[in-house]
């Protein structure tokens, strides 16, 4: 539809570690890993899906459980550090000295903070959708990085999480197999 909106979408994998006192890190998305069933379609984030995102140098935030007032550090700050590598887009965030800065150290030591997510948004050209067999599958090629959140439910494959509803996309693979024969695509709706 053109002229939507991107709405900001949020996806969850574990890889959270602490790296020394008062820094944690680890991967806030995995590259050629599958997501569990998003309602009809499944997800692939592919390398350099974030390079653009990373250069533009635009301020990323990282949160605790997608909580603006859980701020834990911005790029522009210098307190989040991202970067892509041969796994997916790694991260490294000074947690603040407050209280719920700490508190989320301390939840990160005991285990019990153990995975990561990110909030993005897909530009028009950044995604590619592709029928596979039975399965329909969204291949995320750039995306519009907003945050990555530090979070206690860690599962990419068991786990997404999305402002957006899901059902949204529910009836979309119908409306592409008749609208769209031959090429798959699809621009998020608004509410």
């Amino acid at each position: 539809m053109p002229g939507a909106r991107m709405d900001l979408e949020i996806r969850s994998y574990g890889g959270l570690r602490a790296v020394s006192p008062g820094k944690v890190g680890g991967h806030a998305a995995v590259f050629n890993s599958e997501s569990a069933d998003l309602g009809g379609f499944v997800e692939v984030i592919r390398p350099g899906a974030f390079a653009e995102a990373l250069r533009r140098g635009r301020n990323i935030r990282a949160l605790y459980h997608h909580s603006d007032l859980s701020l834990l550090g911005t790029t522009q700050a210098g307190t989040l550090r991202l970067r892509e590598d041969d796994t997916g887009l790694a991260f490294e965030v000074d947690l603040p000295d407050t209280s719920y800065g700490n508190d989320v150290g301390v939840l990160v030591d005991r285990g019990d903070i153990a995975g990561c997510s990110f909030g993005f948004r897909t530009p028009p050209d950044g995604d590619r959708w592709e029928q596979r067999g039975e399965k329909l599958v969204r291949e995320l090629l750039k995306v519009d990085l907003v945050e990555v959140t530090l979070t206690h439910d860690p599962a990419y494959r068991d786990t997404t999480v999305a402002r957006r509803s899901v059902a949204q996309h529910a009836g979309m693979r119908q409306w592409l197999e008749t609208h769209c024969p031959r090429k798959l695509w699809l621009e998020t709706v608004c509410n």
